[in-house]
């Protein structure tokens, strides 16, 4: 009976490894196919796959063009036919909920409001940013939008 203590590989799954440097009978004798001396024959030796013999290496070639901004500010955008499905009237959106309705990762990083879809519910929605499409979509359901920076 099979069990898991008795399983074997299938036969001529696995091979015995070739024994390197263990006579010239062997075939693999002497210099253990590895040629004569050079730095690819040394114990520790070979050359890193992105060496160019010397030639100026292709990454050092090619021009370096624009710089990361550090300072760089990455809103998470939030559109009005989401927010639409996911609160009820009246309700206060602000990171805090749009990350407990799962809308938003990082309730520390910036939100922005974007206008794609309607909206049909009065809102209170706070963000750090809104485009202008958006603001008015949220006034003219009889809902605000307070841009804290």
């Amino acid at each position: 009976m099979l069990k898991l203590n008795n399983l074997g590989a299938p036969k001529g799954a696995n091979r015995d490894r070739k024994r390197l440097g263990r006579g010239t009978g062997s075939g693999q004798g002497k210099t253990a196919g590895k040629g004569h001396k050079g730095q690819k024959a040394r114990s520790g030796g070979g050359i890193p796959a992105w060496f160019e013999g010397g030639q100026m290496p292709l990454n050092r070639r090619l021009p370096k063009r624009g710089f990361t901004n550090i300072f760089r500010k990455t809103f998470q955008l939030v559109n009005l036919d989401v927010i639409n499905e996911h609160f009820e009237a009246g309700a206060k959106v602000d990171a805090q909920s749009l990350a407990l309705a799962g809308l938003i990762k990082h309730v520390d990083r910036p939100v922005k409001l974007l206008a794609r879809g309607k909206i049909e519910k009065s809102l209170q929605i706070e963000v750090a940013k809104a485009s202008e499409a958006a603001v008015a979509a949220v006034q003219a359901a009889g809902g605000s939008v307070t841009v804290k920076a």
